[in-house]
């Protein structure tokens, strides 16, 4: 059979469905319904998936960011207004209210370890910047939260990847939190255990550990601060000039009070109208 006789054929087959597609589609618009629908909702997911993966989730990456970048400018700003006299530490605790949410938000489990360590550390630092005695009720309730921050941190990490840097990070933040209490026996053996971890070997965590079991002993010390030395008075220095000088040798001039003969003055004889200032003879030179 010739090429052209077969394109004829099959030019033919094509206009004979084509004409007979309106019937078809009447005996068949049930199917063709459900068929749509199926199709409309294979694309409508699809494009929420991709919209979630590349949109929302740089969002969630950029309000993450953002959020990790507001502890250290948080400590500034504190430390700026207790110059000022106000104590503004309360912002952390907001802040760590913030990362607790974002990581039960998060989607990706590092990302959530990473919002939960830094929960943590925001709990602590506000304690630190607190004005004024911090009770031991609230010290322990704070550092309690800390200490499940680490924690859910740990078990998110054991869900994802490895990941070196943060399961050291949040174990050595559990070993401050022991510290906070007092409790220095179960901080030194968590900082041992990080020390002697294989798996943990090269991250900054590990040096920290190794840091603080040289200097812990330090730490167990009560810190007394000696007292202020009290203001000097100020200098007097009218008094100062004063009491170095004898007045019984001032004189003015040279004239001699001596040759003055003050009972040979009768101040009640005198008339001070008819007195000639020009007729007084003042004697001396």
């Amino acid at each position: 059979m010739k090429s052209k006789h077969r394109h004829e054929l099959k030019t033919n087959e094509l206009a004979e469905w084509i004409g007979n597609l309106p019937q078809w589609a009447r005996e068949n618009h049930r199917m063709i319904i459900y068929v749509s629908a199926v199709a409309v909702l294979v694309i409508g997911s699809a494009s929420w998936y991709w919209y979630n993966k590349n949109v929302e989730s740089v969002r969630e990456q950029l309000k993450f960011t953002s959020l990790i970048a507001q502890l250290p400018q948080s400590k500034v700003q504190i430390v700026r207004a207790r110059a000022e006299g106000v104590d503004t530490s309360i912002m952390l605790l907001q802040l760590a209210d913030n990362l607790q949410a974002a990581a039960q938000s998060a989607k990706d489990d590092q990302i959530a370890a990473l919002a939960l360590i830094k929960h943590a550390e925001a709990l602590r630092t506000a304690l630190h910047y607190r004005q004024g005695i911090v009770s031991r009720v609230e010290l322990k309730a704070t550092i309690d939260r800390a200490r499940a921050g680490y924690g859910e941190a740990l078990d998110a990490l054991k869900k994802a990847s490895p990941n070196p840097p943060l399961t050291a990070a949040a174990k050595f933040g559990l070993g401050l939190c022991e510290e906070e209490l007092g409790n220095f026996k179960d901080a030194k053996q968590i900082y041992g255990n990080i020390v002697a971890d294989p798996n943990l070997e090269g991250t900054v965590a590990v040096s920290q550990a190794k840091l603080r079991l040289e200097t812990m002993a330090d730490y167990k010390q009560k810190v007394v601060f000696k007292a202020s030395p009290k203001p000097k008075p100020p200098v007097d220095f009218v008094g100062t000039f004063l009491a170095g000088t004898n007045l019984a040798e001032m004189y003015v001039d040279d004239t001699n009070l001596a040759d003055t003969n003050l009972v040979d003055i009768n101040l009640s004889d005198t008339n001070l109208g008819d007195t000639n200032l020009g007729d007084v003879n003042q004697a001396g030179p």
